[in-house]
């Protein structure tokens, strides 16, 4: 089994309240559970307004298709959002 984590900071700009950055979240992990069937959480910066840090996570039985699906899920993310993308990593792990 093949495992694979996406990992991205979104910084809001000009966003003023937990909120907003709610709003945002949940659109966004929406979005990769009903396009790409991943695994979204929200992992750090829990309480700041402007930061947004998510990772998805998917499972296969080869690493091309694991990786695949995470490129384009980070493909959706960046044309998708007004936000700047930054801090992105994609781990591949055997299990």
């Amino acid at each position: 089994m093949i495992i694979g984590v996406l990992t991205f900071t979104l910084y809001l700009h000009g966003n003023r309240s937990l909120k907003g950055k709610r709003q945002v979240s949940s659109s966004l992990k929406q979005k990769l559970r009903n396009k790409f069937n991943l695994a979204v959480s929200e992992i750090d910066a829990l309480d700041e307004h402007e930061r947004l840090v998510l990772a998805a996570v998917t499972l296969a039985n080869e690493t091309a298709r694991v990786e695949s699906t995470l490129q384009k899920a980070l493909a959706m993310v960046e044309a998708t959002v007004s936000e700047e993308v930054a801090d992105v990593a994609i781990e591949v792990f055997s299990a």
